[in-house]
């Protein structure tokens, strides 16, 4: 999510099939129940498993615009390359060798919990990305939460 900095959808695979990609969308669809006239970009690289049919095909069906940068640009999705580069560097390089996917996946969930409740983020006020998102929909609907 670029507005809040939280990571809505995430997998774990030794591969770069289709399969993993559509399980973190569907999670992120789930998670957000997005309307079909929410007007949702997803940015992404030129992954082979980000334009394929099916893909590209459920996008579509959400109502989400697929944005793929230029090869070579990570521009579109600077976001999600920084996430990835920090991901790698705090759990990837830094806890492993790695036994199995198992211990890479609860790893992962460690970590995304971690980054969306308790990282603290500059550009959204010096708050975590769950907090961040909670203060945009509280001023939504015009209710107070203590500090």
């Amino acid at each position: 999510d670029v507005f809040a900095r939280r990571i809505v959808g995430w997998r774990v695979s030794s591969s770069a099939r289709t399969d993993f990609v559509l399980d973190a969308l569907e999670q992120a669809l789930y998670e957000r129940q997005p309307a079909q006239q929410d007007g949702l970009i997803h940015h992404s690289d030129r992954g082979v498993q980000y334009v394929s049919i099916r893909y590209t095909d459920r996008l579509v069906e959400a109502g989400i615009e697929p944005s793929v940068g230029s090869v070579g640009d990570s521009y579109d999705n600077a976001l999600a390359e920084t996430i990835n580069g920090l991901y790698k560097a705090e759990v990837i390089h830094r806890l492993g060798p790695w036994r199995n996917l198992q211990a890479v996946e609860m790893a992962t969930l460690e970590w995304v919990d971690w980054f969306n409740n308790r990282r603290l983020f500059g550009p959204i006020g010096n708050i975590p990305p769950a907090e961040a998102e909670a203060a945009y929909y509280a001023n939504l609907t015009g209710s107070v939460t203590a500090a």
